[in-house]
């Protein structure tokens, strides 16, 4: 018997200042799943997340959650003036204080776990995308929301930190719901695919999004016609490109 999704979007609309940003998009987050959004800029992928969490309003349709259902959020980037002393233990607190048992738990599954007494600010690109995603995980939520989470990180920085996603889905059973730009890693990384344009172009396995048409003319000729194959083992991603000449 197959669960109840854990966050449900039917024709959502979104508006600002009377211009459509979103158009009756629905889709589902279910259980466990690693479900991806693509689009290219200005889609509306990041308002989406947004509405998600209740913090853009809506223009049409409805969003439905779970009762209870615990939601951890990692945005794009903090930005911290760097003159000021902001240790990443405290950055954790805010706004609520936490325990140190809690931060280092938290740290230890985003794969940081000696930065607990760093400054922030002085983290490299990579460690500091790594405490956010600490933070999203604190309260041990039941839906992980990830908007770019490897923006800035090159690619080895980018497959660590897709791998440590998936170690966490499996480790605790979470959903993850995230934005990204990496189309080569999502189709091996996702068990879902959300193509957005402003609406749904379309949506399903990877490999079935990976051969849409819909798909193609957005991004086939923009990634120098590098489409990427989901090849997929409990152990290990594995990609495979296609070239379309």
């Amino acid at each position: 018997m197959s669960q109840l999704p854990l966050i449900s979007a039917t024709d959502v609309q979104v508006k600002r200042g009377g211009i459509p940003i979103l158009d009756k998009v629905s889709f589902e987050v279910s259980p466990a799943e690693i479900t991806t959004i693509v689009g290219p800029n200005g889609s509306g992928k990041s308002t989406l997340l947004q509405a998600l969490i209740g913090n853009v309003p809506l223009s049409g349709g409805t969003i439905e959650r779970k009762e209870s259902v615990r939601i951890g959020y990692q945005p794009q980037s903090v930005v911290i003036d760097p003159t000021l002393p902001l240790s990443v233990k405290r950055l954790l607190s805010l706004p609520c204080a936490i325990s140190r048992n809690a931060a280092e738990a938290a740290l230890e599954a985003a794969g940081v776990a000696d930065c607990i007494n760093a400054q922030y600010t002085e983290l490299s690109g990579g460690q500091r995308q790594r405490v956010l995603l600490a933070r999203a995980l604190l309260g041990e939520p039941q839906v992980v929301i990830l908007d770019e989470p490897t923006q800035g990180l090159d690619q080895p920085g980018s497959a660590a930190f897709y791998r440590q996603i998936d170690d966490i889905r499996k480790q605790s059973g979470c959903a993850v719901l995230m934005v990204s730009h990496e189309l080569h890693v999502v189709m091996a990384s996702s068990d879902h695919v959300i193509c957005l344009n402003g609406h749904v172009c379309c949506a399903g396995r990877p490999e079935q999004v990976a051969t849409a048409p819909e798909y193609r003319a957005l991004f086939g000729r923009g990634t120098q016609g590098a489409l990427a194959l989901y090849r997929h083992d409990s152990n290990n991603f594995k990609i495979q490109v296609e070239t379309d000449i």
